[in-house]
């Protein structure tokens, strides 16, 4: 299985690096259109390769995505913790009750009971 893996990201790297190849044309990205920036007189633009917007597209993508996905989760894991604290609450009150019930019997009776 660890073979498959390797070979899938050998697949995908080489993907990569093909589209990097034939995307190595300059491109000029702006921040405002031509308008706004005649009537602002601040050009805020930067020359780059094709290939590092597109990559930085997916990586910019993802980001969001990541984060969309963990906020939006973020009431189940509170909800989680707040069982898993009702839990270990719950256990620790029968760990002591059982010990209220069994107090001054017999330590093999005790035992025997918890069985």
């Amino acid at each position: 299985m660890r073979y498959i893996r390797y070979a899938f990201l050998a697949v995908i790297a080489l993907c990569l690096v093909a589209i990097a190849a034939a995307n190595r044309d300059v491109i000029s990205l702006s921040l405002f259109p031509q308008v706004v920036e005649d009537l602002v007189g601040w050009n805020a633009s930067i020359q780059l390769p094709l290939f590092i917007v597109v990559f930085g597209g997916i990586v910019a993508g993802l980001l969001i995505g990541f984060v969309w996905e963990w906020l939006r989760e973020a009431k189940h894991r509170a909800e989680a913790s707040r069982q898993k604290r009702a839990a270990r609450e719950l256990s620790r009150e029968v760990e002591k009750l059982k010990g209220e019930k069994h107090q001054g019997k017999d330590e093999v009776l005790a035992l025997l009971d918890n069985a």
